[in-house]
């Protein structure tokens, strides 16, 4: 769930809009369970859903810690592509009526910037939306992350750099693995090209 944020100007007219997120679950208390005397799982799709936003960055020494920090990260990502891609896609002449399905004036309209590792799932998620839900081509896609998306980083201190497994990417993002890999061969390919002419 959105929430906005004004974020006024100093000294002009402009308000600009800070939009957090809030996870909640789909189904807030399952009946059956509460029915059935299992009051804890009657709200436990509750609880693990705003376990997402409640409290960001947790503890990643232990597995569980690890998992749910990559399922925060993912979240904050995918809700705020999404409503980068909505808004992109309905904001053609000001209707919402006239959608806006050429992806091509997408960089020209969109600047993401990614600052240091947190948001780094960025890369992967926008081209698993542009392939899967848009139907756009690898090359298009890509092309179109690359000029979209800018990357600053703030330190070069080991602990602040994330690292995920592949095991974990695995099991929580497997599409996004996929993607990621694809990304690696399409770059070693290049990188291979160049220095080979060297």
């Amino acid at each position: 769930m959105p929430y906005d944020t004004p974020v006024p100007g100093f000294n002009n007219n402009v308000v600009n809009t800070l939009r957090l997120w809030s996870a909640k679950a789909a189904q807030k208390f399952n009946f059956q369970f509460f029915n059935d005397g299992d009051y804890l799982n009657a709200v436990s799709d509750q609880s693990l859903a705003e376990n997402v936003t409640r409290v960001l960055y947790p503890n990643d020494n232990y597995k569980q810690g690890k998992e749910l920090r990559l399922k925060q990260e993912y979240f904050l990502v995918a809700a705020t592509l999404s409503d980068i891609i909505r808004r992109y896609k309905h904001s053609k002449f000001g209707s919402a009526l006239t959608t806006r399905d050429d992806f091509s004036t997408f960089p020209d309209k969109v600047a993401i910037q990614l600052n240091d590792t947190h948001p780094a799932l960025t890369i992967a998620e926008l081209m698993r939306l542009l392939l899967d839900m848009e139907g756009l081509p690898w090359d298009k896609a890509f092309d179109i992350t690359k000029r979209a998306c800018a990357y600053t980083n703030h330190t070069l201190m080991p602990e602040a750099v994330e690292r995920w497994s592949v095991g974990l990417l695995q099991h929580v993002l497997p599409r996004h693995l996929q993607i990621i890999f694809e990304i690696n061969l399409r770059h070693l390919q290049v990188a291979d090209i160049v220095f080979v002419k060297l």
